[in-house]
């Protein structure tokens, strides 16, 4: 979710700028709750409150995104994390700088303001500046496929991928074994200065690749530091997950580059669908069908949840469409398994399917008691 909204997210939660987590997602669940559409129906105010209620919890519930808000004032995906590397393009103090639209005739070889300034940045040693030599990500993306009872449970994935891991033959350094010299050009620093339109950079040494050395190259790798290699895991899902969660699991990315440590692999699930339970963040939602008597007369029913069956007491006088919450019957969160979401069962009046001449007489009566037309308010509404 991105936003540059200037809604101050803890005065919208009613929580100080110092509130602890337990805090900030007990003054959200107290708010989703009195402004919840279903329980405010036809309120576009209330609809329009819940969402950003919503927006603000996505923020200040997840670390990253609460400290990025906390140094910006606003929260965007195009904001890296206080501490994290800068994005493409970015400079020192990890302040987003855009190039775009700078070509210039005059530099040397055709090149472009971006080149110079990337060329820059890359030889003052960011993390971020490392990354953009690799033809690769070191972080690796693996989209799995689960139903709906192992997202709610939980459940373990033997899953299949390639990466890029250091070569074992060379441990990264490309060269062959006893070949492996001191690199002439930069000396053995990965870096060489280079001269352009009159100021002087220190970039990454061509020669060596900025590893500092060269060599004949390694038969396992061919020179390149590194080798694809297709692995097998068991990736334990937590329960709870949805569509779009994504689980870490640390060093089983790519190697950025020769030598350097491996990124991390994120399983992104995707979750399917239920043929009666439908999920809504951690709430659950279902209907119910009861009979022309239990609405009219008030019963205490069955429902299936996600836990088995529970009882639902319908009052006197339902009406087909009204909807009833059932505490903490939804989804545990991933990120605080003790509190449960709720599930909302709407009630669907089902007529007897067969019908003889005494029930007839009997719904004949039952007629009787309708003090008025129950379609009398929809023609006034409709002729507004």
């Amino acid at each position: 979710m991105a936003t540059t909204t200037k809604t101050d997210f803890y005065e919208l939660l009613g929580v100080r700028r110092k509130a602890t987590a337990k805090e900030i997602r007990q003054a959200y669940r107290k708010l989703a709750r009195k402004h919840h559409p279903d329980l405010n129906p036809g309120d576009k105010s209330a609809e329009e409150k819940f969402k950003q209620i919503q927006e603000a919890y996505d923020v200040l519930s997840d670390s990253k995104k609460r400290a990025t808000y906390d140094q910006y004032g606003f929260y965007s995906n195009h904001i890296p994390p206080p501490g994290s590397g800068a994005p493409h393009g970015a400079g020192p103090g990890d302040v987003p700088v855009d190039f775009e639209g700078f070509e210039s005739a005059g530099a040397p070889g055709g090149g472009s303001f971006r080149d110079v300034f990337s060329q820059f940045f890359s030889g003052m040693g960011g993390r971020a500046a490392q990354r953009q030599a690799v033809e690769v990500p070191a972080d690796l993306e693996y989209q799995v496929d689960i139903d709906f009872w192992k997202a709610i449970r939980g459940t373990v994935e033997k899953i299949s991928f390639t990466r890029l891991e250091t070569c074992p033959t060379c441990h990264g350094s490309g060269a062959a074994a006893g070949t492996e010299k001191t690199c002439p050009v930069c000396g053995g620093s990965g870096r060489r200065a280079q001269s352009t339109m009159g100021m002087r950079f220190n970039v990454t040494c061509q020669r060596c690749g900025g590893t500092g050395h060269v060599g004949d190259p390694c038969r396992t790798c061919d020179g390149e530091g590194r080798v694809r290699r297709t692995e097998t895991i068991d990736v334990r899902i937590p329960a709870g997950v949805e569509t779009g969660s994504r689980v870490r699991v640390a060093r089983h990315g790519n190697v950025p580059l020769p030598g350097a440590g491996p990124g991390d692999l994120y399983i992104v699930t995707r979750v399917a669908a239920h043929p009666y339970f439908e999920r809504r963040g951690d709430d659950i939602y279902t209907n119910v069908p009861v009979t022309v008597a239990e609405a009219a007369l008030g019963a205490k029913i069955e429902v299936p949840t996600i836990d088995g069956r529970s009882l639902l007491r319908i009052p006197p006088g339902t009406a087909s469409g009204q909807k009833f919450r059932l505490r903490e019957k939804g989804v545990a969160p991933v990120r605080d398994p003790r509190h449960r979401g709720d599930q909302y069962v709407e009630v669907q009046i089902v007529p007897p399917s067969t019908v003889d001449e005494r029930a007839r007489q009997l719904l004949r009566d039952l007629g009787r008691f309708y003090e008025q037309d129950p379609r009398k308010e929809i023609f006034e509404k409709a002729s507004r």
